[in-house]
């Protein structure tokens, strides 16, 4: 895994950058916060590959807990993916939701991401 760091305005944004999974866990999870909030990153960009799949099954619960742990330590997420293809209404709905608040963001693109992270001061 690499990080590979961008500014936009005032923010540090990191983009994790790997071949394997990244997130399998919430305590994966965790340890990838404490790590970039460590290092000063106010943002993170993760590639939908890196995050286990239970995260978009959402009966697991993984996303919400996960998204909670970007809330408390208050640090903006953009996940990059191909979402316009989702069969699930309740995951669509729940994609849609998230990029209406902001705080967390899926998007198609590194570069929508650094975009939606430089309209919002979160």
């Amino acid at each position: 895994m690499t990080i590979e760091e961008h500014q936009v305005g005032d923010l540090k944004v990191a983009e994790i950058i790997s071949n394997k999974l990244v997130v399998a866990s919430v305590e994966d999870c965790l340890e990838l916060l404490g790590n970039l909030y460590y290092q000063g990153f106010d943002r993170n960009i993760l590639d939908a590959e890196n995050i286990t799949q239970d995260f978009f099954d959402l009966k697991t619960g993984m996303a919400g807990e996960i998204l909670q742990k970007f809330s408390n330590y208050r640090m903006g997420l953009a996940i990059i993916g191909n979402f316009d293809t989702i069969g699930s209404k309740s995951l669509n709905d729940f994609i849609c939701e998230s990029n209406k608040l902001g705080h967390i963001n899926f998007v198609n693109s590194t570069a929508e991401a650094i975009k939606r992270f430089s309209k919002k001061q979160l």
